[in-house]
């Protein structure tokens, strides 16, 4: 199956494997923190596996992991001990600190815990086979891979041509006898004493390292990624949770945000999000909005920079190979050298249905926040330009609905967020054919033109605001009329190629409650089927409900429960103001994540709460990514029921907190250009810092209330 199959499969990279990010920089390894051939595992700058083996023993043998802690996403520590000295009580400890960035930096410290001296040969066998993170994650490396290598000193330099682009690495080893396979150090460890290397891997494009490597003798606090951290804890909301666990599952979702900022390297202060780790690490139109937009309470600038950065590679011409049309919202960017099968082998690909509306949705929400103002002049001609796609290449047929299908043979098959090959289906379990109406994508649609009303409205331009007040409207009662299942009580997922509803029970339907686009008549039949067992599993909403063909709880769309979908859910639940409902969909959430170690993955298993103890995870689920990191963020809002709308000068809080949660504090909340706090324990909240003019409204917004 080309398209989605072939780009997104990825193997296991082994149980326990540790994941380090700093931008599009990322490194995975294992538990021992050795990097080993024939996984997909290695060290990654732009897309290119600049390490493909890192492995490291002392007097021959391999270490025997103790601990792998991660001190920030982008830092690790590895702790364990050579099991061939001196029999099991080997005195000899390896306390191995590994930071990503621009490359590796690698401090390796011995420590001897006997009364006598002990010598050790220190071996790390290094290879880098330079290959394409698409090839990598698919299993797709040729047998053919090998690159010029060079000593030159204690420095070993591999370099190869890969599609017309020179990639390499140098691994500078200071005191190491440098061969072309490996990094040797004789070390002479005094009785209680200890001795130390550092081993640096830079990166080379046509043979040049970047702007800022890392340095021989400069301390981690010093580099960019020590400074950007400390950077984003100083602007990031404050945080106080009386639950300790709810407070390090949200502290842990900052500071993986944080760590998933990507930055324009021609405007280094522009940060937009990427889709996640590992092999995520780029701009994803869908991905990357959604995400800020759910995470605008901790940092609403990755909201106006992932939307700068959106229009700056916004379409401008009709290209079948990459599916660019004009006013397109991109779906993905890559830096390597091979590109991926779906992007033709392109740096960009445009093939998504949804990531267009959402650019306008994002900049109509950042207009309720009170943040649009000095970026309407800029980006108010590329969401109009959104909106013509819409009408002319979104709206294929002329229906008034958005539909996809791929313009080539190489593209993705479905080009909504279930982007999976077999992730559109029938009831029956049969496949839905293309073009496709996705009903999320036509609430995204409705978002949007609300949104653009919106900031006409603050514009003054009451023409402009009456248009595409009337466009949602005519919108939503079509949306109602046309996708609306009366024998079923729920919603499509989508209209096929002959406008035939496709019957199939899935997730979706709750993004349509999250944007408002769901009639009040209809909504309590929506809840009762998304929190009924064949949906709700104790855990989150599954993707598809089990009394479907195409059920499976261990597929990747087809049964899964995703955490930001099942965020979505709970805020179009809550909505609608079914607070008990949302209530438990957040519990059952943020219960989950105590069992991910403080951090949701990008998905786990649909199996049931009373079926298994704990939520199972999907092996090759990404984490941290960027929906799941910021998903207990947007779940904490629902429930404080936090809603500016600063044009019309009121912000409403309204916490339904549940009694567990005890009260929860966030202060320095950008909102316009005040900074706030809000406090919310359940049943009552305050707001301080409230920009002038602007009043605490104590009841949430009824979904039928006038947005504009």
């Amino acid at each position: 199956m080309t398209g989605w199959n072939a780009d997104n499969a990825a193997g296991s990279p082994g149980l326990g494997a540790v994941t380090l990010v700093e931008g599009s920089s990322f490194c995975i390894s294992a538990q021992s923190g050795d990097i080993l051939p024939g996984l997909p595992q290695g060290a990654f700058y732009q897309d290119t596996r600049i390490l493909s083996r890192w492995q490291l023993t002392v007097d021959g043998s391999p270490l025997e992991p103790l601990t792998a802690r991660t001190r920030e996403p982008y830092r690790a520590v590895f702790v364990g001990r050579p099991s061939g000295i001196d029999g099991a009580d080997s005195p000899i400890v390896v306390e191995h600190e590994r930071e990503v960035g621009p490359g590796l930096r690698d401090d390796i410290r011995l420590r001897n815990f006997s009364q006598r001296q002990v010598n050790c040969r220190i071996q790390i066998l290094i290879d880098a086979d330079l290959s394409d993170l698409f090839e990598v994650k698919g299993g797709r490396i040729p047998a053919s891979k090998e690159g010029v290598r060079q000593v030159r000193g204690d420095e070993l330099r591999i370099e190869a041509v890969r599609n017309e682009s020179q990639r390499g690495v140098a691994v500078s080893a200071p005191g190491a006898v440098v061969t072309e396979g490996s990094l040797l150090f004789l070390a002479e460890l005094e009785p209680r004493g200890s001795w130390s290397a550092r081993i640096i891997s830079t990166p080379l494009v046509e043979g040049v390292g970047p702007d800022e490597p890392f340095s021989p003798t400069a301390g981690s606090v010093h580099h960019v990624a020590a400074r950007r951290h400390a950077d984003w804890e100083r602007e990031v909301p404050r945080l106080a949770v009386s639950e300790r666990n709810l407070e390090r599952v949200l502290t842990r979702s900052q500071e993986d945000l944080g760590a998933l900022r990507i930055f324009d390297p021609d405007d280094p202060g522009r940060a937009a999000v990427a889709a996640g780790a590992p092999w995520f690490m780029a701009l994803f139109g869908r991905d990357s909005l959604i995400s800020s937009y759910m995470a605008l309470t901790v940092d609403p600038t990755l909201a106006t920079g992932t939307l700068q950065t959106l229009a700056s590679m916004q379409g401008e011409k009709v290209d079948r190979a990459t599916e660019e049309e004009p006013g397109r919202i991109l779906h993905e960017v890559r830096l390597g050298t091979g590109g991926g099968l779906a992007l033709g082998h392109n740096r960009a690909y445009y093939g998504t249905a949804d990531a267009t509306p959402l650019f306008v949705a994002l900049l109509g929400e950042l207009g309720r926040w009170g943040l649009a103002s000095d970026l309407l002049s800029v980006l108010l001609p590329h969401a109009d330009r959104a909106l013509e796609w819409v009408e002319r290449y979104g709206d294929r047929d002329g229906d008034g609905f958005v539909e996809y299908g791929r313009r080539n043979n190489h593209g993705l098959v479905n080009q909504g967020w279930k982007d999976s090959w077999d992730g559109i289906n029938f009831a029956d379990g049969s496949l839905a054919e293309a073009p496709l109406a996705l009903c999320e994508v036509q609430a995204y649609v409705y978002s949007a033109y609300l949104g653009r009303a919106l900031l006409a409205r603050q514009l003054g331009d009451d023409t402009g605001a009456a248009k595409w007040a009337h466009e949602a409207a005519y919108l939503k009662e079509e949306f109602n009329d046309r996708f609306w299942l009366p024998d079923r009580g729920y919603f499509a997922v989508a209209l096929d190629k002959d406008k035939k509803p496709v019957d199939a029970c899935a997730s979706n339907m709750g993004h349509c409650l999250w944007l408002g686009i769901v009639d009040a008549d209809k909504a309590p039949l929506v809840v009762e089927r998304l929190m009924s067992e064949e949906m709700f599993t104790g855990w989150g909403i599954r993707t598809l409900a089990s009394d479907m063909g195409a059920y499976n709880p261990v597929s990747y769309h087809n049964g899964s429960v995703w955490p930001h979908d099942t965020t979505l859910v709970a805020a179009g639940i809550m909505r609608y103001g079914f607070v008990e409902e949302a209530v438990r969909v957040a519990r059952g959430l943020f219960d989950a994540a105590e069992y991910f170690d403080g951090r949701l993955p990008e998905l786990f298993c649909g199996f049931a709460r009373d079926e298994f103890a704990e939520p199972v995870p999907f092996p090759t689920s990404c984490s941290p990514q960027a929906w799941a990191s910021a998903a207990p963020v947007h779940l904490l809002r629902t429930l404080l029921r936090f809603d500016p709308l600063l044009p019309q000068g009121e912000v409403c809080l309204a916490p339904v907190l549940p009694e567990e949660f005890g009260s929860v504090s966030a202060g320095n909340v950008r909102l316009g250009a005040s900074r706030i706090t809000v406090r919310g324990e359940a049943g009552s909240g305050t707001i301080e810092g409230l920009p002038a003019g602007v009043k605490h409204r104590p009841a949430p917004r009824g979904p039928l209330e006038d947005l504009i």
